[in-house]
């Protein structure tokens, strides 16, 4: 199968559920970020070469109802009344195409959008950093980390997606997911 197990299309999606069974407040997630009706399989996290980031938009109609469907996938719940859960997915794509780029994961409890967002695009970045042998110092800000993969001409672009929520008042699961998905045509 080889190079047609290599998608040419992804996109990034989030969402948000809450219900009294962890479950469902997970199905309830796959709802709202538009993806409940394929199988997924969870994989690891390469920005596929020549791959191109489309919006979600387009994305959801490429998906068939009972298709497996590959995508690298943040989750987070809680029950706990009022905890702020997020979850991320961090994209960091090289500028020369036929090399691949990478995609992070990140899960968090009280940290907003941004912070979480933040956190799972400099994961990203940093990964593909130590691949083009970009030097890059993690005690420096991630404005000034951004400027370096910048000046290096070698990171085109970095992105994120990510969903964060407050936990239910009346002790509700909440559950919040960020996706990649991956598609082959």
């Amino acid at each position: 199968m080889g190079l047609n197990m290599v998608p040419k299309k992804l996109f990034l999606t989030k969402g948000v559920g809450k219900h009294k069974e962890r479950l469902t407040s997970f199905e309830l997630a796959l709802r709202d970020a538009g993806i409940a009706s394929q199988n997924l399989v969870r994989v690891s996290s390469i920005f596929p070469p020549h791959c191109k980031l489309i919006s979600r938009k387009v994305g959801l109609k490429y998906l068939h109802p009972g298709e497996v469907v590959f995508a690298v996938v943040a989750e987070n719940s809680s029950r706990e009344p009022h905890r702020l859960v997020a979850s991320s997915i961090g994209v960091a794509i090289p500028a020369d195409r036929s090399t691949y780029g990478y995609l992070s994961e990140h899960h968090s409890f009280g940290e907003t959008d941004n912070q979480a967002g933040d956190y799972a695009e400099e994961l990203a970045a940093e990964m593909l950093a130590t691949t083009l042998n970009v030097e890059f110092d993690p005690d420096k800000s991630w404005d000034e980390k951004k400027e370096v993969y910048r000046m290096s001409n070698k990171i085109v672009r970095t992105a994120n997606m990510t969903q964060s929520a407050i936990g239910d008042r009346k002790g509700l699961w909440t559950t919040t997911i960020a996706a990649a998905i991956l598609i082959f045509e």
